[in-house]
C-alpha cells in the first residue's frame, strides 16, 4: 500500500517551493528560484536509494532505478517538470487539506470569497468522501506538475522497499520550464537512455493521452498613422480599427471557449497597442495537420486582403510552430500506450483514452525520437486559484508506474 500521509506530506514540501517561470527570461531554467526545487529533489533521490542521481548546468534532473530481474528488459522511463505557469502567482502556496469532501461548496478565501463550488466544477463530485488540497485561494497550487514529481518519487520508494515487485531498469527525468514551452528543448534524450517514457502530466484519474494538438503561435502587427485628432480627415489610420477588422474576420466560433474535444481554435492571449502601432498575440491549435496548416493560411490570407484593402503593407504576420501531434510517433509503437492502458485497469482503474487539448514535455520529446504518452497526475482546474487534487488520485497514479514497471518487465520475460 502506498502511504497516504507520506504522499500529502511530500506532496506539500514541493508545492510551498514557488517555482513559476518566466516567459520573457532568456536563461534556463527561465527564473532561478527553481533551482530550490530541483536541488531539494536531487537530494532526494540520493537519499531513497536511486542511481546514478544527476542535475546539469539547465537544471535537467536525471536518476535512475537499476533491474531486479536477469532477463532483458525494455528500459522505460518517467517524466515530469517542476516548474509551476506564470499564469498565476505561484508565491506563498498555502495548501488546504478537506478530508472526506461532502460534496458542497468549498471556501477557499472567506475574505475574498473566493468559493470552489461543484456547482460551477462539477468534477468535485467525482470525488465525495475523499481528501482533496486546495489552495487558499490567493494562488495556485502547483499539482501542475509537482502531482507527477510526487507520484514518481513514490513510486520509485515503493519498489526500492518491496523489492518482490520486479521490474525492469527505469529512468527518471524531471525538466525546468515546460508551462512557458520549453521543458524538452534541452533534455538530453541519448543520455536518458530510455526506449519510451511517460509523463505524469495529465488531470483526471484515468487519462491516458498519446494525441494532442499541432501548435504554432502568431504574432500580427498592424501599423497605422497618428495625426492631430482635430485635423486627421483623410490622414490618420488608427490601427485599432484595422486590428479589429482582424479580429472579427477570423471565425468568430473557432475559439477556445467554443471548441472542445478534437475541435480546433485561434485565441487572441494578448493585444496592445494605440493609434500609431497594435499588436496581436494568438496562438492556432488543431489535432489534424491539414487543419491545422489551414489555420495558418487563413491568417495570412487575411493579411495580405487587409493591406490589399488599404492599398499599403499595414498589417505583418508571423508565425512559428511551436510542437506538433504526438500520435504519428506513438502510434507505430503502440504496445507503450496499451501497458499503461492495461496497468490502470489492473489497479481498478477505467481508462480515459482521449486527445490533450494542450501539449506536454512528451509531445516534443516524442519527436525527439522518445515517444512519450501522458499519464493522469490527478489534479484539476490547473493554472489558477481553484486548482485541487484528490489525494486518492496521486495514490492510485503511483500504483500505476509500479504496475506499468511490473508489466514491462513480465512481458519481456514471456517473450
Amino acid at each position: 500500500m502506498i502511504s497516504k500521509a507520506d504522499i500529502i506530506k511530500r506532496f506539500i514540501s514541493y508545492v510551498t517551493i514557488d517555482t513559476e517561470s518566466d516567459a520573457t527570461s532568456n536563461t534556463t531554467p527561465s527564473t532561478a528560484k527553481q533551482w530550490d526545487l530541483a536541488n531539494k529533489l536531487v537530494e532526494e533521490l540520493k537519499t531513497i536509494g536511486l542511481q546514478n542521481v544527476s542535475i546539469d548546468a539547465n537544471a535537467y534532473i536525471m536518476a535512475t532505478l537499476p533491474s531486479n530481474v536477469t532477463h532483458e528488459v525494455p528500459t522505460i522511463g518517467f517524466i515530469s517538470h517542476f516548474d509551476t505557469s506564470p499564469d498565476f502567482t505561484g508565491a506563498n502556496v498555502k495548501p488546504q487539506i478537506i478530508e472526506s469532501y461532502n460534496g458542497e461548496d468549498i471556501i477557499l478565501n472567506a475574505e475574498k470569497n473566493i468559493v470552489l463550488s461543484p456547482s460551477y466544477f462539477d468534477d468535485l463530485l467525482l470525488y465525495k468522501g475523499q481528501t482533496l488540497i486546495t489552495t487558499d485561494g490567493t494562488t495556485l497550487l502547483g499539482a501542475d506538475d509537482k502531482a507527477g514529481i510526487c507520484e514518481i518519487i513514490s513510486a520509485m520508494e515503493h519498489l526500492i522497499k518491496h523489492p518482490e515487485i520486479k521490474h525492469g531498469e527505469i529512468k527518471l527525468g524531471f525538466t525546468p520550464d515546460e508551462e512557458i514551452g520549453r521543458g524538452a528543448h534541452k533534455f538530453d534524450v541519448k543520455t536518458f537512455g530510455a526506449e519510451w517514457a511517460y509523463t505524469m502530466d495529465g488531470s483526471q484519474i484515468g487519462e491516458l493521452e498519446y494525441e494532442n494538438f499541432n501548435a504554432a503561435g502568431a504574432v500580427v502587427k498592424i501599423k497605422g498613422k497618428i495625426v492631430h485628432p482635430g485635423y486627421a480627415k483623410g490622414k490618420m489610420i488608427n490601427s485599432m480599427y484595422i486590428a479589429q477588422e482582424f479580429i472579427n474576420s477570423l471565425p468568430r466560433m473557432e475559439t477556445p471557449e467554443h471548441t472542445q474535444d478534437y475541435e480546433g481554435f485561434f485565441h487572441l492571449h494578448d493585444m496592445h497597442g494605440n493609434v500609431e502601432e497594435t499588436t496581436l498575440q494568438y496562438i492556432i491549435r488543431d489535432h489534424d495537420i491539414k487543419h491545422f496548416e489551414a489555420r495558418k493560411a487563413v491568417m495570412l490570407k487575411l493579411t495580405n486582403a487587409l493591406n490589399e484593402q488599404y492599398g499599403d503593407t499595414v498589417i505583418t504576420t508571423s508565425i512559428n510552430n511551436q510542437y506538433f501531434n504526438m500520435r504519428e510517433k506513438v502510434e507505430p509503437v503502440m504496445h507503450i500506450v496499451d501497458i499503461a492502458e492495461e496497468a490502470m485497469k489492473n489497479v481498478n482503474i477505467t481508462p480515459l483514452i482521449k486527445p490533450i487539448r494542450g501539449g506536454t514535455d512528451g509531445s516534443q520529446l516524442s519527436y525527439m525520437g522518445l515517444p512519450c504518452p501522458n499519464i493522469f497526475a490527478g489534479g484539476h482546474n490547473f493554472h489558477g486559484p481553484y486548482e485541487y487534487i484528490p489525494v486518492e488520485s496521486m495514490i492510485k497514479a503511483t500504483e500505476v508506474i509500479c504496475k506499468i514497471a511490473e508489466l514491462t518487465a513480465s512481458k519481456a520475460k514471456n517473450k
